[in-house]
């Protein structure tokens, strides 16, 4: 690769001719994902004298397991062509790797073909770009990605009471968001229409939901690792893999002192992001960056009316819900956090991805991964594309 510099920043180039692997998932969205890619990206690949193989996942975690034993260094870069959680798969299986260090550095791309398509909105956005309908966005993904430029990506480590240790690239929910999220799967066939038809659904039979929550806020002095106990982290012994949660103690310990504990206990949603956009017409942390190494949380405490709620939602289509005034909403950025929720059944999920329920704390790691793109982000660290 060669460096481009730019003021203030560094862009890096990938070396021509490139050969990509692409792992598109048939059933993601309305079913289609195969057909837009033969209509809409192969010619694009062609035009722009990239080689690729095509790989057409069969089963869930079919792409996990695939790159997690690959030779990586047959490809430039691991694109793929679903919703977000191929994604959720591609980057947990790399870091699953015994080599995953440099195997998170492999260049990784997304072209947007389900419900969902958040980091790819999120791609398109920081390119400056205005917000198109959906199979516009696939073109203008696919012109990101033949432009073969890298930059970084930030990657959330979270860790789950069942020990489980996971890598989230886009968000942690719990409440209304993560209930929306898994229930309105019964109308995938709608494609994005999905998520509105569940948040009617929800607003109508509106869920108040307890628990606890405590996070580091970044202009906290303690969120500096060199100022913070290392020892105390808490690798997870089933994903010994993966860089040191220096920020976070054990799920059975009482979070750092320094931290900040929420005293509301009852909430209607929590949702924790790292990119802007929550799905392809959601701008839920506008002012999130690829890779600025904060995670962005919003909550909704209890007592927000359904029509405040609604509004809400609304105005998140442009990224003015933060401009509201709601009392019952709160933002703000952290470096890491914890939440524990108290009623015995609920969802919580990573990057829309359904994990075991229970207490869940994360912390974000900077410029983890690394993206295809085409403006000049870019930190020391592994490369990830994105379209």
């Amino acid at each position: 690769m060669s460096a481009i510099h730019f003021p203030g920043a560094i862009k890096v180039e990938v070396k021509r001719p490139l050969m990509f692997l692409i792992l598109l998932n048939p059933h993601s969205g309305k079913g289609h994902a195969h057909a837009l890619f033969n209509g809409n990206v192969q010619g694009m690949l062609q035009d722009a004298g990239i080689q690729h193989t095509l790989i057409i996942t069969e089963r869930q975690n079919h792409a996990r397991e695939l790159v997690r034993d690959a030779d990586l260094s047959q490809w430039d870069a691991l694109v793929i062509m679903s919703g977000d959680g191929l994604l959720f798969e591609v980057v947990n299986g790399l870091m699953e790797r015994e080599d995953w260090e440099e195997a998170i550095q492999t260049p990784l791309g997304v072209l947007p073909g389900g419900s969902g398509n958040a980091l790819a909105a999120s791609i398109h956005h920081y390119s400056g770009l205005q917000a198109v309908s959906s199979e516009e966005l696939l073109i203008s993904c696919g012109f990101i990605l033949c432009k073969g430029l890298v930059s970084q990506l930030d990657l959330t480590s979270v860790c789950l009471a069942s020990s489980q240790r996971l890598f989230s690239f886009l968000s942690l929910a719990w409440g209304f968001v993560a209930d929306v999220d898994i229930e309105s799967e019964k109308y995938r066939h709608v494609g994005a229409a999905r998520f509105t038809v569940g948040t009617m659904v929800r607003l109508g039979s509106l869920r108040v939901y307890r628990g606890k929550l405590a996070y580091l806020p970044i202009e906290n002095p303690m969120s500096q690792p060199s100022l913070v106990d290392s020892t105390q982290s808490n690798p997870s012994p089933l994903s010994v893999f993966g860089p040191t949660d220096f920020l976070l103690n054990p799920l059975n310990q009482p979070v750092p002192g320094h931290w900040t504990v929420v005293q509301d206990e009852d909430f209607v949603l929590v949702v924790a992001m790292y990119q802007s956009h929550l799905a392809k017409d959601m701008l839920a942390a506008p002012a999130s960056r690829l890779d600025d190494g904060i995670i962005h949380l919003i909550y909704v405490k209890a007592g927000i009316s359904r029509r405040s709620l609604l509004r809400l939602f609304l105005a998140m289509e442009n990224g003015g819900h933060l401009n509201t005034n709601c009392p019952h909403v709160v933002y703000v950025k952290v470096k890491a956090l914890r939440l524990e929720p108290y009623s015995p059944k609920g969802i919580i999920t990573v990057d829309g991805e359904l994990v075991d329920y229970g207490p869940v704390q994360a912390q974000i790691h900077g410029s983890l991964g690394d993206h295809t793109c085409h403006f000049p982000r870019t930190r020391p660290g592994p490369d990830f594309y994105i379209a």
